[in-house]
């Protein structure tokens, strides 16, 4: 059974700028990619804020020049899902899709993914209106008039970050009182364009091409009405995609894999983590294409040091 030096799990800008690392110190890395391939920007539209392109690029655009880079210094790629990992040992081993791989070092960029509210119209505008990420679309919405939902520190940072573009923004909360920090709640209840909608849920997304309004449903009374917007964020959280690693590596409370500070390196030697997968706080993709980088340089270190390359 061949034995790799270094596998990557995911294809984000996470996965394969550490790819592009590991792949030019001559490694020859493998990257699984996952079953969003591309990762969280392939649902982006324009991306604007990514060093190096003057002009807008679109997300999967990005993301596929990524992996041309990362294929022209020898990276090799497989789709596949991994369903389960054996970790301990100088070998790791992955079961994905009835194959087995086995490699040195593993670096786990398996990202995060946005919790959505799960209605048909919020799918069919993603992208159009509808986001989970205010850093990277809200200056689509300069003077027009946003829906934030949810009610934790997400919630009013991203509705709080949205009022520097929105002319108002309405956060709406299922609940009458919010889960924020108090910090947080603060500073949203004293911002003028922040408008609260309370003990409410949103029941459509209107709109045929883009996002026209949203309808609203009052949790106590059950009253429906439609209230007129341009952008819809959902800011419920993110759930990172760790399960299959619960109970071999160490996280948080949240499941987010925990890494040495300063350093890409988790609690299992040879393991490294890079990305949304152990960052909760920035969640963008220069910040993950940095840990990528990170991780390629501490997993191409491990090698030297155990003699592995």
């Amino acid at each position: 059974m061949k034995t790799h030096d270094v596998i990557i799990l995911g294809s984000g800008p996470a996965g394969l700028t550490a790819a592009i690392y590991a792949a030019r110190a001559d490694l020859k890395p493998l990257v699984i990619e996952g079953a969003q391939p591309g990762g969280q920007l392939t649902i982006t539209t324009d991306v604007e804020n990514y060093p190096g392109f003057e002009q807008p690029i679109m997300g999967p655009e990005l993301m596929d020049v990524m992996k041309k880079q990362a294929a022209r210094f020898g990276t090799e790629f497989d789709f596949a899902t991994v369903e389960g990992v054996e970790l301990e040992g100088p070998v790791k081993a992955l079961h994905a899709d009835g194959k087995t791989y086995h490699a040195r070092a593993l670096i786990v960029a398996t990202g995060a993914s946005a919790r959505w509210l799960g209605i048909p119209s919020e799918e069919k505008l993603k992208g159009h209106g509808v986001s989970a990420c205010a850093t990277c679309d809200g200056f689509f919405f300069r003077d027009q008039v946003i829906v934030v939902v949810g009610g934790g520190d997400t919630a009013l940072e991203e509705a709080t970050y949205l009022t520097k573009f929105g002319s108002v923004v309405h956060l709406v909360h299922r609940r009458g009182e919010l889960r924020a920090s108090k910090a947080m709640q603060d500073r949203a209840f004293k911002n003028p364009k922040i408008k609260f909608v309370w003990n409410t849920v949103v029941t459509h997304v209107e709109g045929d091409k883009k996002v026209s309004g949203v309808r609203l449903r009052d949790v106590v009374t059950g009253e429906e009405h439609t209230l007129d917007c341009a952008g819809l964020f959902v800011a419920i959280g993110h759930t990172p995609n760790t399960e299959i690693f619960r109970g071999k590596l160490a996280m948080d409370e949240n499941g987010y894999l925990l890494v040495e500070p300063g350093s890409s390196k988790t609690n299992v030697p040879g393991v490294f983590a890079a990305g949304d997968v152990a960052d909760h706080v920035y969640r963008q993709a220069v910040t993950a294409a940095g840990m990528g980088c990170m991780a390629a340089l501490d997993a191409e270190r491990y090698l030297g040091e155990i003699g592995g390359h």
